[in-house]
């Protein structure tokens, strides 16, 4: 899949957010805050884990580092079972390639959670995965939590 298959999906759930087509690729936090012009703490990350095989997505702030551990305690089960999900997992659940992962819009419903961390005012806008590698996808916090549900758990590694 790709930013046309994103596209698709936001016009046929009424998504209020923008598909961004860049001059570069933006496969890093870094790289998209610079490209866009805007601060590492207004992009932020799709991460796929697998739990006893089944997809997980955290959505979290591009700065942070997410805590497995966490998130198997969030979920239940022991840490063993959380398995981060390498390239071939992230296309086969998702639709999208490692990079440009989107936070919603997967060839199949994938349970989804917020990090605490994901911004709050005063940015107005966020930027996540757009579908392509060269895409990002502008929309607002609540936005993201009317269309991904209102799942949230601290996930972050404590520092």
């Amino acid at each position: 899949m790709n930013s046309a298959h994103l596209q698709t999906y936001l016009t046929e759930n009424q998504v209020d957010a923008e598909i961004l087509f860049l001059h570069v690729e933006t496969p890093t936090v870094e790289a998209a805050a610079i490209a866009l012009g805007v601060l590492p703490e207004q992009i932020i990350k799709s991460v796929l884990f697998l739990v006893d095989k089944e997809p997980v997505v955290v959505i979290a702030s591009g700065l942070v580092r997410l805590d497995q551990k966490a998130l198997a305690d969030y979920l239940g089960v022991s840490r063993r079972r959380v398995k981060i999900a390498g390239p071939d997992a992230v296309l086969a659940h998702t639709g999208y390639v490692a990079g440009s992962v989107p936070p919603f819009g997967y060839v199949q419903p994938i349970r989804t959670v917020l990090e605490t961390a994901v911004p709050q005012p005063p940015h107005p806008h966020i930027y996540g995965g757009g579908g392509d590698i060269n895409a990002l996808m502008k929309l607002t916090v609540a936005e993201l939590r009317r269309v991904v549900g209102r799942e949230v758990a601290q996930l972050a590694v404590s520092s």
